[in-house]
């Protein structure tokens, strides 16, 4: 049927069901630049990655947290809620925990004493061997870096920045009272981002300019995206030369370790973990408690009722009802009383490999670490593009599987393990390893 408000002319004929079907099918990205879901990077750092949504990135360092006494870990734990909680339900944000591995001979390099034929060439050359041997025991050879990216919705980037430098601000400083450094991403170190995350083979180095935007005619997105994308199996995929598998975290376990995160973060493999979180507003998330405690308490009746007709005990209803009920009004109290907000999750993890069989040996690594947590790693079936740009530090999640989790239970997930201390530099001096993590600690004490 043609709509009445279009017209046809003399020789029209209506379309045919399977060209109005191939209109209805969504446009297939042609190159990989295509794939990449954004519209716009600017030079401070904002990014436009759709029509009235603008994001920005924050870097920030480790601090202490896993080697802390037990006080200083509560304090550490409660400022984090505090951080959460500072976010509204306008802001969706994003925390990415990114490894890379980075070339080897570049740490060994660092570390090599230059010989000066001074006749104690034998010792600098005994000292240099025992550095990489201690080396060796650390994962040195993997860069971990940690970001949280923001976005808020708006008509146009003069009317969403200022919004962005307060929300900015308010983070950095939320930062400061943790005692973590924080620093904001410009628009290049943004794009040298995920051009690193698109290219973990190596095989290209991020060059740009952007006075070379305007003479090239080229987008940013031809600077950062890997030789070519291939999502030919529903499980896994290839970027440029590297095999690679995205998956969630189904969190079923009803009590979390606050050790979950720094287990999946202590992998020595290239990887990228991802949390997607939006907080709910707190009106609406005690408005559908209150519901789900009604149609309980609906079904309680009604179990009753049947214990009636039934002529057996009105006190006994299922285990489940009971549980469900008393697990409820819990939430109720806390979300009202405790200082407890309510927020969607989105936990995604990125393992790759350089080959299949090493991609295979990650993921089984990762879902032990899972399972070892009562929580199951699940595979994204044809899902595999979504889960890769979900990954990308854009907070753009198009994974629709959220976890409700409250304040507290998010803030679990805590991003800090240990402050590493790597000074590279003719002048830093060996001071031993890091007792967590075994890495190398090099100090330039000038």
């Amino acid at each position: 049927m043609i709509p009445f408000w279009k017209k046809t002319g003399k020789h029209s004929k209506p379309q045919s069901a399977q060209k109005r079907r191939q209109k209805a099918k969504p446009a297939v990205s042609r190159t990989a630049q295509q794939s990449i879901p954004m519209q716009r990077m600017f030079e401070d750092g904002t990014c436009r990655v759709k029509p009235n949504y603008y994001t920005r990135t924050i870097q920030y360092q480790d601090i202490n947290y896993q080697l802390a006494q037990q006080e200083d870990k509560t304090a550490i734990f409660e400022e984090w809620c505090s951080f959460l909680n500072f976010f509204d339900s306008s802001i969706k944000f994003e925390l990415s925990f990114v490894n890379m591995a980075t070339d080897s001979t570049e740490f060994e390099k660092s570390i090599r004493i230059p010989f000066q034929k001074d006749g104690f060439d034998d010792v600098r050359a005994e000292y240099s061997q025992m550095l990489r041997q201690q080396l060796a025991k650390g994962n040195n050879g993997l860069t971990k870096t940690k970001f949280i990216t923001f976005g808020v919705e708006g008509e146009s980037m003069a009317q969403v920045k200022p919004r962005l430098d307060h929300i900015q601000n308010d983070l950095l400083n939320n930062f400061h009272r943790l005692g973590v450094q924080a620093k904001p991403l410009n628009g290049a170190q943004r794009l040298k981002l995920m051009h690193d995350m698109f290219n973990m083979d190596g095989a290209s180095k991020f060059h740009f300019d952007w006075k070379d935007l305007v003479k090239s005619g080229l987008s940013v997105k031809d600077a950062i995206a890997p030789t070519a994308f291939a999502f030919k199996n529903s499980r896994t995929f290839q970027m440029g030369g590297i095999f690679c598998a995205a998956s969630f975290l189904s969190i079923t376990a009803s009590d979390i370790s606050d050790q979950l995160l720094k287990d999946f973060l202590d992998m020595d493999s290239s990887q990228i973990v991802t949390m997607h979180i939006q907080s709910v507003d707190q009106n609406r998330a005690i408005k559908t408690v209150k519901r789900t405690i009604t149609e309980l308490d609906r079904s309680k009746i009604e179990e009753q009722k049947k214990a009636i007709r039934a002529g057996y005990d009105i006190d006994i209803i299922p285990s489940d009802l009971a549980t469900y009920g008393r697990d409820a009004k819990a939430l109720l109290k806390e979300l009202q009383s405790q200082n407890e907000r309510m927020f969607l999750v989105t936990f995604l993890v990125l393992n790759t490999g350089r080959t299949e069989q090493e991609l295979e040996n990650n993921v089984f690594q990762a879902s032990s670490i899972a399972q070892k947590h009562n929580c199951n790693l699940c595979r994204l079936d044809y899902q595999q593009e979504q889960g890769l740009m979900s990954s990308l530090p854009l907070a753009d999640c198009q994974i629709e599987i959220q976890r409700g989790l409250t304040t507290s239970s998010t803030a679990i997930f805590i991003p800090f393990t240990t402050q590493e201390l790597y000074q590279s530099g003719k002048e830093s001096l060996y001071y031993g390893l890091n007792a967590l993590s075994n890495n190398l600690i090099m100090v330039d004490r000038k």
